[in-house]
C-alpha cells in the first residue's frame, strides 16, 4: 500500500513537472520597423528612383507641350484682330478643344504612370511579406509584428528587432 502512494506521487509530481514546463516555453516574438524596411530596401529605392525619373520626364514634357501650347495661342490672338468675329469664335473654339485634348492626354499619362509605380510597389510588399514569413518560419518565431510609423509595435527590445536581419537578406537576394 505504502509503495503504490509513492508510486502515484511520483506520477503526480512527474505530471506536475511537465505541466511546468509546458507552460514556461513562450512563443518566439520579433518584430520589423516597417519603415526602415523599406527605406533600406533597395529595390523599393531602385524602383522609386525609375518612377521619379519617369515622372520628371513627364513633367518636362508637359511644361515644353505647354509653352508651345501658349506660344500657339498668343500668335492666335495677334492673327484673331485681322479675323472676322465669327472666324475668330470658331478659331478659338478649335483652340480650346486642342487644349482641352492636350490636358486630358497628359492627366492620362500622369494616372498611368502612377498606377504602374503603385503596381510595383504593391508587389515589392507582398514580396517583403513573403520573405518575413519564410524567415519567421524557418527560425522558429510564433509571431513577427509590424512596428515603425503606424505599426503595431509599441517598445520592443533590440534583441526581438529583426529589421535589419531581414533587409540585408533582402537586399542580398536583390543583388543576385
Amino acid at each position: 500500500m505504502q509503495h503504490l502512494k509513492m508510486k502515484k506521487m511520483k506520477n503526480v509530481i512527474v505530471l506536475l513537472a511537465i505541466v511546468l514546463l509546458a507552460s514556461c516555453q513562450q512563443e518566439k516574438i520579433g518584430y520589423v520597423d516597417n519603415v526602415k524596411l523599406m527605406d533600406e530596401y533597395q529595390q523599393k529605392i531602385d524602383v522609386e528612383a525609375k518612377f521619379k525619373e519617369r515622372a520628371d520626364v513627364l513633367a518636362k514634357r508637359r511644361d515644353s507641350i505647354s509653352q508651345a501650347f501658349q506660344m500657339e495661342a498668343q500668335a492666335f490672338q495677334t492673327k484673331a484682330q485681322s479675323m472676322s468675329q465669327s472666324k475668330a469664335q470658331e478659331e478659338y473654339a478649335a483652340m480650346q478643344q486642342k487644349g482641352q485634348m492636350i490636358g486630358q492626354q497628359l492627366q492620362q499619362q500622369d494616372q498611368q504612370l502612377q498606377i504602374e509605380g503603385q503596381t510595383e510597389m504593391d508587389s515589392i510588399v507582398s514580396s517583403v511579406k513573403k520573405e518575413i514569413k519564410a524567415y519567421g518560419k524557418a527560425n522558429g518565431y510564433s509571431y513577427i509584428l509590424g512596428g515603425g510609423d503606424g505599426g503595431s509595435v509599441l517598445y520592443g527590445t533590440e534583441a526581438n528587432d529583426l529589421t535589419d536581419e531581414i533587409v540585408k537578406i533582402l537586399n542580398d537576394k536583390y543583388k543576385k
